[in-house]
């Protein structure tokens, strides 16, 4: 994946609402199947990073349920080191993946930048990967894509890595553990272990030959094996060694010198054979920390750690090269300089070297030289033969104490190879490894290894399942007396609390009671119209309500919601426009109306004459008061009747009416009203027309 935000405004997503809630922003990665944005969790108001799968590969069956199963499988996952999940969906062809937002750099970024670097901080950069992985493991889940692109680093103070991108994480079966689908090879080449190469069955082991490369990376800046094609580099995972790193160091700075154990784990990591490398990720980490402890202790070169950490291979060579040094020539020539820096195991050799050269100075070896310089003749002086008598038994005694010497020197020889042999491999044994193992099934074990089993004080683990052992000491593999103790921690399973009832708590308060055995989020502010204002309302762990009681790990991060008191409604101003608007708006808010009506010229029947409040807010339940117009106010018609048409025109028009005169069918010009339409005695509007019938 490409790190960092890309801005691209022909990209049709950038901008989309998707699923109705995330706001997808700047791409900040992409890779092979997917792209990843930055996005807005409108719900919730937060960021998060949202995977969004190619387009055309969510057409595709068997990609887009990898896809969709990666959720699942991420989902298992709860640890500090692994990217969290949160939602999955799929909308108009676009399957995509809500995770968590972790700005900040990937682990390529810090080994572009400061490899090779000292062995400690290479140590504490791979230690919390293979915690995630260990997690991963232990859920039945082996993540099949690990590099330093899918390694996270969070640019917040003491942020720690996380492991992202399982998506080629698959459950791990009898049926499901090839990494070929397709005729595709899933992973990356440069960390493909061996067995994934040949046969594409991948399992745990696969994984911690990845790590086993990031660390080679992180101590040489180097890839372990570099070709032409990814043909060439496949190849040599499968038929070279990785090699030691300290080879590959110039360790000009004492910092970065590289120790002989520091190979040796390496070397056990990322063994061809992947029966010789550690069973998976939690027996690797117990390695790490194992030399991570002798190098803070300042140890240099520890033969013991080294001979445990180092696969079979790696051992026999190191054996066949010991046994080429310390040989003898057919000549009885010295090959091993004394003092030359032998271990203790090279006692038996050095006997046979001072017996050759104590042979070599005996009078047989350098005869007595005369004083004009010349050899004297074989027997010596004084005799026929040159030889005196005491001269005659001196030879047969040189003689014979010769191979005399030479068996001393040699049943010497054998007592110290014998010794060095007792002392220094005879008396011990390796502890056998029982993590994960039943207390029955440990003690058993550790019986018929010939050592004796004791219980040590149980433990907390959130990946141990309760009673099975959490840990040894001495650990797996480590050196022990022959009858020695192997004390035993059994787990106590998830270490798990209650969620706390905050209900009724002020924030302050609340939050004591939560951080007392939980890691702390944040606080939300709702709303609530029951709730007064900075009283606690309820536990959220990603969103989600949690109920009082609950049992959770002390690493689930809890938020707090927090009352902010009543929600403010804001008055809108209906005067003059019609009264049903009003009652809408009350429905929808919760406002209560208490309505009047009155008559009005100038408002229409109906609408709104005014109102109070007339702006401002209110509060559910609140009342605001309404005065409604009847129209204008009505008016009684008075008798007309036998009134001149001019009089009762002139009567109805003071009175705020208009006059129209109708005249009868039969009149005779009179002018005399006989009727009024309205009539006497009604009440009408005023400014209503009175229509006057004369005679």
């Amino acid at each position: 994946m490409n790190s960092g935000p890309e801005r691209d405004t022909d990209d049709p997503l950038i901008g989309r609402l998707l699923d109705g809630r995330y706001r997808i922003g700047d791409r900040i990665a992409r890779g092979g199947m997917a792209g990843v944005y930055e996005a807005i969790d409108t719900r919730l108001d937060r960021t998060v990073a949202v995977k969004v799968m190619h387009p055309g590969l969510g057409d595709d069956g068997d990609f887009a349920e990898r896809f969709v199963r990666e959720a699942k499988h991420a989902a298992r996952l709860s640890h500090p080191n692994v990217v969290a999940v949160y939602d999955q969906g799929a909308e108009g062809g676009t399957v995509f993946l809500v995770m968590e937002y972790v700005p900040g750099h990937t682990l390529r970024d810090v080994i572009r930048q400061q490899a090779p670097m000292p062995p400690l901080k290479a140590l504490a950069l791979i230690e919390p990967v293979l915690a995630a992985l260990a997690a991963a493991h232990q859920a039945g889940l082996i993540h099949r894509d690990i590099k330093p692109e899918n390694v996270l680093i969070p640019d917040t103070p003491g942020g720690s890595p996380k492991v992202a991108d399982f998506g080629l994480a698959k459950a791990i079966s009898a049926d499901t553990q090839h990494t070929a689908t397709g005729g595709v090879l899933i992973g990356t080449v440069s960390y493909l272990a061996p067995e994934l190469v040949v046969d594409g069955r991948a399992d745990t082991r696969a994984d911690v030959y990845a790590a086993g490369v990031v660390l080679f990376e992180l101590l040489t800046g180097k890839k372990p094996h570099e070709g032409e094609s990814p043909i060439q580099v496949a190849y040599k995972h499968v038929h070279e060694d990785v090699p030691p790193p300290s080879s590959l160091v110039a360790a000009t700075e004492p910092e970065l010198r590289i120790p002989p154990y520091l190979d040796a784990l390496v070397a056990r990591a990322t063994a061809r054979d992947r029966e010789h490398r550690a069973a998976d990720a939690r027996v690797l980490l117990h390695l790490v920390r194992q030399v991570r402890q002798a190098l803070a202790d300042g140890v240099w070169d520890d033969p013991d750690l080294v001979a445990d950490l180092a696969p079979p291979s790696v051992v026999a060579q190191q054996e066949e090269q010991f046994h080429e040094d310390t040989t003898p020539d057919p000549l009885g020539a010295q090959q091993v300089p004394p003092g030359a820096g032998a271990s203790p195991t090279d006692t038996a050799a050095r006997p046979a070297v001072e017996v050759t050269t104590t042979f070599d100075r005996s009078p047989l070896a350098h005869p007595p030289i005369r004083r004009d310089g010349a050899l004297p003749p074989p027997g010596g002086v004084g005799s026929p033969t040159g030889a005196t008598a005491d001269e005659d038994d001196e030879a047969p005694r040189s003689r014979r104490r010769g191979p005399l010497l030479l068996l001393v020197a040699l049943l010497l020889a054998a007592l110290i190879g014998a010794g060095a042999w007792w002392f220094g491999v005879a008396r011990w044994t390796t502890t056998p490894a029982v993590l994960d193992l039943t207390s029955a099934q440990a003690e058993q074990k550790i019986t018929d290894a010939g050592l004796e089993f004791e219980l040590g004080t149980p433990a907390y683990s959130n990946d141990v399942a309760k009673g099975q052992v959490l840990s040894s000491d001495p650990g797996p593999g480590d050196r022990v007396l022959n009858g020695g103790t192997v004390t035993v921690v059994l787990s106590l399973g998830k270490e798990l609390y209650p969620i706390p009832d905050v209900r009724k708590q002020t924030e302050d308060d609340a939050q004591a009671l939560l951080t007392e055995h939980f890691s702390y989020d944040e606080t939300v502010e709702v709303f609530s119209e029951t709730v007064p204002e900075g009283i606690a309302i309820r536990v959220e762990v990603d969103g989600q309500t949690v109920k009082a009681g609950e049992q959770r790990p002390p690493t689930t991060r809890v938020s707090l919601v927090v009352s902010k008191g009543r929600k403010p409604i804001t008055v809108k101003d209906f005067t003059g426009k019609r009264f049903e608007r009003v009652e809408a708006w009350a429905k929808r808010t919760k406002v209560s109306i208490d309505r009047s009506e009155d008559y009005s010229e100038t408002v229409a029947e109906g609408d709104v004459i005014s109102q109070s409040p007339q702006n401002g807010q209110v509060y559910r339940g609140d009342t605001i008061k309404v005065v409604v117009s009847q129209g204008p106010p009505l008016v009684e018609v008075p008798s007309v009747r036998a009134m001149g048409v001019d009089a009762a025109t002139e009567k109805l028009e003071d009175l705020g009416f208009k006059v129209k005169v109708k005249r009868h069918l039969e009149s005779i010009g009179l002018g005399y009203v006989i009727s009024s339409n309205p009539g006497s005695g009604d009440k009408v509007p005023k400014g209503s027309t009175i229509t006057l019938t004369v005679f």
